[in-house]
């Protein structure tokens, strides 16, 4: 059985170069593992599409699960 990976969500905390940031914003993060050894994150940015930011520009955040379902909601809703 595959287990799907928990969602991930980080704040912005700064968004030198990049317009589609906005600070003290909360961004889905996507897996990818080797993004993540380049130290960046596979965020869904204000376009609504999924690019790689440096990881420095977030602070990733550790939610319970039920938290971060309703987050994930909430920005399926929002994003509708």
């Amino acid at each position: 059985m595959k287990s799907r990976a928990a969602p991930r969500f980080a704040i912005c905390l700064k968004n030198k170069n990049a317009e589609d940031l906005v600070v003290r914003k909360l961004y889905q993060v996507l897996p990818d593992e080797r993004a993540a050894k380049e130290n960046y994150l596979r965020i869904i940015d204000e376009s609504g599409e999924d690019y790689l930011y440096p990881a420095s520009y977030f602070f990733v955040l550790k939610l319970p699960q039920k938290v971060e379902r309703a987050i994930k909601r909430t920005l399926a809703a929002t994003a509708a």
